[in-house]
């Protein structure tokens, strides 16, 4: 186990820095739109909060903590506080491939497609959609977290946003809860899976869906999702710890210690794989993680997309 001080040191340094944990310039991280034909005005603005774009660049670190775990260089960690973060922005995004890159902007196209399918009145705004800092918070630098998180809410507020339409629930929770305590700032904020709303016959599968901590135990939205699966023809495979009493997928301990995160994570797939399901996740922190320890999953934006018609 790395010492968690060094990690928080190094993350909020370059959150103070560049405004997001891995140092890289948004206009790297944030390409998904770009080719994509959307809006820039209507009603509620789809925020992603860059989790999704994150997850390629959490993968190719995290690979590196693990290999350093438990050896006389895991104190060299610490002195990475100390190199600009732009530089090891740049460095990270160099060495983390494009193909899964495209990956995950793939994702957040399919979840534009449901938003336009269930016709929302949705737009984005690339220079207003910012990481929302809720990794501060989790890791315990609630002072970090309170100063980057006004910055994102008076950018929301000066352009006018009321109504906010997220992908994760990591960012869910920080905008709902952690903006309106530590921020003073109401946002109405929807997942996009509570405003799909298309009819399909194309589903006709049974999945087995993990629930992430956030929606299954502090925004009890688990059944949202379900609900949404059943009116496409898509059942849900009961599994043990599911909604509330959920299993953590291990994500959220891979920056302190990637074994422990592969630890916990390996328990929660072999519950999901119990049915002999595809496993189904609804969060990037989840998928990849999942993915990590060998797991055949895919996100569910994929699911609900494959049923939008011709």
């Amino acid at each position: 186990m790395f010492n968690p001080r060094d990690i928080i040191d190094i993350i909020a340094g370059n959150v103070k820095a560049t405004k997001n944990p891995f140092g890289i310039p948004k206009f790297l991280v944030n390409q998904w739109h770009k080719g994509v034909n959307l809006p820039q005005q209507g009603d509620a603005m789809l925020f992603t909060g860059l989790m999704y774009q994150f997850v390629p660049y959490i993968e190719k670190s995290t690979a590196y903590l693990a290999k350093y775990e438990d050896t006389p260089l895991a104190e060299y960690i610490r002195y990475a506080k100390y190199v600009p973060s732009f530089l090891s922005g740049l460095g990270l995004s160099m060495i983390t491939p494009g193909s899964e890159k495209k990956k995950y902007n793939t994702i957040l196209r399919n979840i534009a497609r449901i938003l336009k399918a269930s016709k929302v009145d949705f737009f984005y705004r690339p220079d207003l959609d910012d990481y929302s800092g809720v990794l501060l918070y989790d890791l315990g630098d609630q002072d970090g977290f309170i100063q980057h998180a006004r910055y994102v809410a008076q950018k929301l507020k000066q352009a006018g946003v009321k109504k906010l339409i997220t992908v994760d629930p990591h960012t869910t929770y920080a905008l709902k809860v952690l903006f309106a305590k530590y921020a003073d700032s109401q946002f109405e904020v929807k997942t996009y899976f509570e405003l799909t709303d298309f009819q399909s016959q194309n589903g006709h599968r049974r999945i087995t869906l993990h629930d992430p901590c956030f929606y299954g135990r502090y925004l009890e939205l688990s059944d949202v999702p379900q609900t949404i699966l059943a009116g496409l023809d898509i059942d849900c495979a009961p599994i043990k710890n599911a909604g509330p009493f959920t299993s953590c997928c291990g994500g959220p301990a891979e920056s302190i210690s990637p074994k422990l995160s592969t630890e916990v994570g390996s328990r929660r797939v072999a519950e999901l794989q119990v049915p002999g399901e595809k496993i189904v996740a609804m969060c990037p922190i989840c998928l990849g993680n999942l993915k990590k320890i060998g797991a055949d999953v895919e996100d569910l934006s994929a699911v609900i997309a494959g049923c939008i018609g011709k």
